[in-house]
């Protein structure tokens, strides 16, 4: 029996992966859970074990080829007498060939366009929507030209794909998308935005070091841009005491170190009340579904918590924690360790950096104070944390005010203000402050 090898999705806002590397060749054999391929994303480097045992017939996609979640990559004979016919693999590696012509005629139309780059233009688009231009080769020019059904003329999933579905037997938009001609019909709109010329580099002049972006690196940059496209960024910020906290963790460390053989730190306790404040304001536990008009708010019940964790070799990961409202403090911080250590020596699973509704960054841990982030789409707010510091502080008693040497910490939330407002952001923070403050052992 032949069995369908696909790439598999690694996040909710991954829609391709890389090849990096063929761990099995054709005719090989290969036991079940064993590694088949290792691939990329701009979240996670990772090895993809083989479903079934058996011999593998055939590759369909090359190493450094970008392919779209769901697509078949490789074939698999699981039959018992596969093992014993080594001509299988040799006869069936010609057939991906018969199915070569179907992929060119799609993208043969736009050969002519194909160094324009597929951003910018006078509107916004769907990461999904951009994802699928690139593949189908499909320049900014002639995505302008694509009537959109969405919000403001947004040009949704199902617009791009009914487009797909005549391009091939017609040229037109693509030559008039290129011709002067084509400009008065924008008129009402704002004008494209002028190209900034080109960089003038010479690679050769003394002193200068190039360093090329990897795979996770090149895709780390795409998705922050496009989530900076997407999403009308606001940030709120709160200075907390943490004068509560410090008592209670003091109280616990000794002990904590003892039992769980790492020390306790501030996070789980900023966690804790994060995951809380969740609970009391579900909107921001939330996704956006922005593919057709109206948009949609999904909330979710479960509280999926993604730590932002900077890489050795450069580069950001968010491993999640899922399920962490069942935790309690030490769960929290098992998880907060656990998921750091291996993040940083790439050995998560697809299943542990998938699923987040919320996301922490700690800038603090490099000394920083304040900072702002990017949000993770399609979450809908990303809270930074800054460095806890001692700082004076007023305090007020029946006596008078005084001045008294305090921890200190200021949270920064930034949020999508296409469905939080300043009131729910700046409530949201607050709360979170609150239960940091009032904490209680």
């Amino acid at each position: 029996m032949i069995v369908d090898i696909i790439m598999p999705k690694m996040g909710e806002s991954i829609m391709e992966g890389t090849i990096l590397r063929w761990l099995k060749q054709p005719g090989e054999r290969i036991e079940r859970d064993e590694n088949l391929l290792e691939i990329s994303t701009d979240k996670v480097d990772t090895e993809v074990p083989a479903p079934e045992s058996g011999i593998l017939v055939e590759h369909l996609y090359k190493e450094n080829d970008i392919v779209e979640v769901g697509k078949v990559i490789a074939r698999l004979e699981t039959d018992a007498n596969a093992e014993v016919n080594p001509s299988a693999p040799v006869e069936k590696k010609e057939e991906p060939k018969q199915e070569a012509p179907v992929k060119e005629e799609v993208k043969e139309p736009v050969a002519e366009v194909k160094e324009e780059p597929v951003s910018g233009g006078t509107r916004f688009y769907s990461p999904l929507v951009l994802s699928i231009a690139k593949q189908e080769g499909i320049a900014i020019s002639e995505l302008e030209t694509i009537p959109g059904t969405g919000m403001e003329g947004r040009v949704t999933k199902k617009d791009i794909l009914e487009y797909l579905k005549t391009r091939g037997t017609v040229k037109a938009p693509v030559a008039q998308a290129k011709t002067p001609e084509a400009a008065p019909a924008k008129a009402g709109k704002p004008s494209a935005k002028p190209e900034l010329p080109k960089m003038q580099i010479d690679y050769n002049e003394e002193g200068i070091s190039v360093l090329e972006f990897d795979n996770v690196r090149q895709k780390m940059a795409e998705h922050m841009v496009a989530s900076v496209g997407i999403s009308p960024h606001v940030n709120a910020i709160a200075e907390v005491d943490l004068t509560n906290v410090e008592k209670a963790r003091n109280k616990m460390k000794a002990e904590f170190e003892v039992k769980e053989g790492f020390k306790l730190t501030y996070m789980p306790f900023i966690a804790e009340a994060v995951i809380k404040a969740l609970k009391d304001f579900p909107l921001v536990n939330s996704i956006i579904d922005d593919s057709s008009a109206p948009f949609k708010a999904i909330m979710r019940s479960k509280v999926n918590l993604g730590m932002a964790v900077a890489m050795e070799n450069g580069g950001l990961i968010v491993p999640v924690i899922k399920n962490a409202d069942g935790m309690n403090l030490t769960g929290i911080a098992r998880n907060i360790t656990d998921l750091g250590k291996r993040a940083r020596i790439k050995k998560l699973t697809l299943d542990e950096i998938q699923g987040g509704t919320f996301t922490i960054s700690n800038y603090g841990v490099f000394g920083n104070i304040i900072g702002t982030m990017i949000i993770n789409q399609p979450q809908v707010a990303i809270l930074g944390v800054g460095a806890v510091k001692k700082r004076p502080a007023v305090l007020s008693t029946d006596d008078g005010d005084f001045v008294v040497i305090k921890p200190m910490v200021y949270l920064t939330l930034s949020f999508d203000h296409r469905l939080i407002d300043g009131a729910l952001g700046g409530s949201f923070v607050m709360r979170v402050a609150h239960y940091l403050e009032n904490y209680q052992v």
